[in-house]
């Protein structure tokens, strides 16, 4: 393939409430540790949408090109470049650190939302080929956040894990699950969803919070009166002394999101929980489920899509 000169990109517009295309050159020369990325597809996360909405906690650079999840192959390497070779199947960390300093992509630095990127060769990695475009470009942070928040150091045997909503890193550590011989439950304010999530594998159990707003008092029920031994919480602050409730003796609560905001004045009573469960809180061939898949020039329509919530799993962009 031919050394492009250009590329289209989307980025946040001046006032951070939007996304809007823009047409960029390449620089002609790699360094000599770069690779030049075509990028495949795009999956998004709730950071990308937050970040719209003045939802997302953490300052992002402005202008900038939001996402951090895709898949890509490999146009062209420097002239250092030893691991990588045009026509490789590879996707972009979620965070560049070859830098010295960690910066997450689509907030601190410019994310993957566009046709072509250049990236270090250490900011890079090998993807599976079994997985197809779509599907690989879940994993960078919804399949890596779902793996290290189910601590998979510990025996799985016997244990079970709760996850709160049906989006992507809840889907991903369901299949998981599944795939360990874990008990899974899951919770979503969907009957339709909830029926979605059944039919990942069997011994999946669901919970409607809506219609048992106590849904710590069933995930209870559930674990025979143990608990879960990890609760994912994808809400954040507001949602957790329920999780306290739902947890085991000696569980994990993984804080993973921001779903239901991050106002101080909600803050419950951690301290207590920690001490009486001995909790410990730590932030941190399976196909993954792609919901919908858009194309490039309706990046605005996936943004709005993923934000209503109406998805199950990941939304992707195709490019």
């Amino acid at each position: 393939m031919a050394y492009p000169t250009s590329t289209r990109a989307f980025r946040r517009t001046s006032d951070g409430s939007n996304i809007e295309l823009v047409f960029e050159a390449i620089p002609q020369k790699l360094q000599p540790t770069q690779v030049l990325l075509k990028i495949l597809a795009v999956s998004l996360n709730f950071r990308d949408v937050g970040m719209l909405h003045n939802r997302y906690p953490i300052p992002v650079v402005p202008h900038g090109i939001p996402c951090s999840d895709a898949s890509a192959t490999v146009i062209s390497v420097g002239s250092s470049v030893t691991e990588f070779a045009g026509g490789d199947f590879v996707a972009p960390t979620f965070r560049e650190t070859c830098s010295g300093e960690i910066k997450a992509l689509g907030g601190d630095v410019d994310g993957v939302l566009r046709e072509y990127a250049i990236f270090d060769q250490c900011d890079i990695t090998k993807i599976p080929t079994y997985l197809n475009a779509a599907e690989a470009s879940t994993i960078p942070c919804a399949g890596v956040t779902a793996w290290t928040a189910l601590d998979f150091d510990k025996k799985k045997q016997g244990r079970s894990a709760l996850m709160q909503g049906t989006g992507g890193v809840s889907i991903f550590a369901t299949l998981l699950c599944v795939a360990a011989d874990m008990a899974a439950i899951i919770t979503s304010s969907s009957d339709e969803k909830l029926k979605k999530c059944k039919e990942l594998g069997e011994g999946v159990q669901v919970i409607n919070y809506k219609t048992n707003q106590n849904w710590s008092e069933e995930a209870l029920k559930l674990t025979h009166g143990k608990g879960a031994d990890i609760v994912i919480n994808n809400v954040g602050i507001t949602s957790m002394e329920q999780c306290f409730n739902a947890l085991a003796r000696y569980g994990t609560i993984s804080l993973v999101g921001f779903l239901g905001g991050v106002d101080q004045k909600q803050v419950p009573d951690c301290f207590t929980p920690v001490l009486m469960k001995a909790a410990r809180e730590k932030k941190i061939d399976l196909k993954p489920l792609v919901d919908r898949v858009f194309k490039f020039e309706e990046s605005v329509d996936a943004f709005e899509y993923l934000y209503s919530g109406a998805h199950t799993g990941k939304v992707v962009i195709k490019i």
